[in-house]
């Protein structure tokens, strides 16, 4: 008796399609998802005021929360390779990720991130919420100019 073979339904992906260049590609073994500006701003978005190490005064923030993309992609466990546009990239557990915790931004100061100010994307930690948002690792994996995430499972 032959045996059959099924195909196993792809994850379903809650991410708007691109219409224009993206601004950040997310690489989830052979599925590529793009999204441009306007598909990350149509996201759910959060605010919230904090200083940096690498900026003078208080900063307030616009993005998604690294926990809603983890959702919509339906992602729950592995690691994050995060890239910056000058290829410098960082790995991050996704268990390390938590609600009230990083964002990936995209304004800054109610104005949208350029490569010069640190965007168009820049993952960031409300580092004045909570002391543990202000350690070496924190502060390492906020990575700037971020326009890759690769999941690894």
């Amino acid at each position: 008796m032959a045996a059959a073979l099924f195909a196993l339904p792809a994850q379903a992906v809650d991410l708007p399609a691109a219409t224009s260049d993206p601004v950040l590609t997310i690489t989830m073994g052979d599925d590529v998802y793009p999204l441009d500006s306007d598909g990350l701003r149509a996201l759910p978005a959060v605010e919230f005021t904090t200083t940096t190490i690498w900026t003078e005064g208080p900063q307030t923030f616009v993005g998604l929360r690294v926990t809603e993309l983890l959702e919509r992609l339906g992602v729950d466990s592995g690691t994050l390779t995060l890239m910056a546009a000058n290829d410098y990239q960082v790995d991050v557990d996704v268990s390390s990720f938590e609600p009230d915790g990083a964002i990936l931004a995209y304004d800054r100061n109610g104005r949208a991130m350029g490569l010069r100010d640190k965007g168009p994307v820049w993952m960031v930690y409300p580092y004045d919420s909570d002391s543990k948002f202000r350690s070496e690792l924190i502060y390492s994996n906020s990575i700037w100019q971020l326009d890759r995430i690769i999941v690894t499972r």
